[in-house]
C-alpha cells in the first residue's frame, strides 16, 4: 500500500519528555513549579526580564546536553519516505527544542517559537542563539542592548506559521498527533481541522488526550517504544 498522499504530524512535549526535557502540565510539569504568568507573557517579561531571561537560559543549557530517542529518529525516516516517494508531509511542533533537527527532521515548524533562536524588540531581528542572554547583551543585528527576548511564543501571542499549517491540514490524507495534551489551542484544533478535510487522524501518546474520542486510531505508550514499530508499518 502506497504512502497516504499529504501527512501532517503535530508533536508536543510528551515526545521531548524521554529526552529529559520537562512537560508543561502534567502534575510534575512547568508550570506546577513556575507562575506562568511571570515566565510565559510579555507583561512578566516587562515586569522581570532578568528572572525570565535566567529561566530559559537553564533551558537552553539543559537542551545541550539532550539526545533525540528512536521516536524522533522514527518521525525523521517517515519523512524521508515521504520525499522519496513524491509525497507531502508537515511537522508541526509545540515544542521549542530543537530534537527533531538533531534526530535528521528538516522544515519543521515550531509554531511556539525555538529556544535556539532570539528576537530584537528595536529591529525585530530573529538570530540564531545557543548561549545565556541578559539585559547588558546587545543585539547582534542593530546592536542596541536590552532589547532581546526569547523568540518564544508566550501566552497572548500569535503562535508562528500558522497559514502554512493550516493550508497543510486543509488538504492532508493523514494526521497524526504524538505527546500532547489535546488541551492547549489552537493545536488541540488540528485534529477537527484534517477531519473535515477527509484524513485519517491516529493519536499516539503516552495516554490519553482532552480530545481523545476524536481520532479514528490511538495507540499509547512511551514515543521512543510505539512511534518506530508504527512507523514502520506505514512505510511497509
Amino acid at each position: 500500500m502506497p504512502l497516504p498522499s499529504s501527512i501532517v504530524i503535530l508533536t508536543g512535549a510528551g515526545i521531548s519528555a524521554e529526552s529529559g526535557l520537562g512537560t508543561f502540565r502534567d502534575k510534575d510539569g512547568i508550570w506546577t513549579k513556575y507562575p506562568l504568568e511571570d515566565l510565559a507573557t510579555p507583561e512578566g517579561f516587562a515586569r522581570n526580564p532578568d528572572f525570565v531571561h535566567g529561566f530559559y537560559n537553564d533551558r537552553r543549557r539543559q537542551l545541550k546536553t539532550a539526545r533525540p530517542h528512536a521516536g524522533h529518529e522514527a518521525i525523521a525516516r517517515l519523512q524521508t519516505a515521504c520525499e522519496a516517494e513524491g509525497r507531502e508531509f508537515l511537522l508541526v511542533t509545540q515544542n521549542v527544542d530543537n530534537l527533531h533537527e538533531q534526530a535528521g527532521s528538516t522544515n519543521v515548524v515550531h509554531m511556539h517559537g525555538e529556544l535556539t533562536q532570539i528576537r530584537c524588540m528595536a529591529c525585530h531581528a530573529v538570530m540564531e542563539w545557543h548561549e545565556d542572554i541578559g539585559r547588558e547583551v546587545p543585539c547582534p543585528s542593530c546592536s542596541e542592548a536590552g532589547y532581546l527576548r526569547p523568540h518564544i511564543v508566550w501566552f497572548g501571542e500569535m503562535p508562528l506559521e500558522m497559514d502554512r499549517i493550516s493550508l497543510a491540514l486543509s488538504h492532508c490524507s493523514l494526521f497524526i498527533s504524538i505527546g500532547t495534551s489535546g488541551a492547549v489551542y489552537p493545536a488541540a484544533g488540528f485534529v477537527q481541522e484534517a477531519l473535515y478535510a477527509g484524513a485519517k487522524t491516529v493519536e499516539l501518546n503516552l495516554e490519553p488526550s482532552e480530545n481523545a474520542h476524536v481520532f479514528s486510531e490511538s495507540q499509547y505508550g512511551p514515543a521512543s517504544e510505539i512511534l518506530p514499530g508504527w512507523v514502520e508499518r506505514l512505510i511497509a
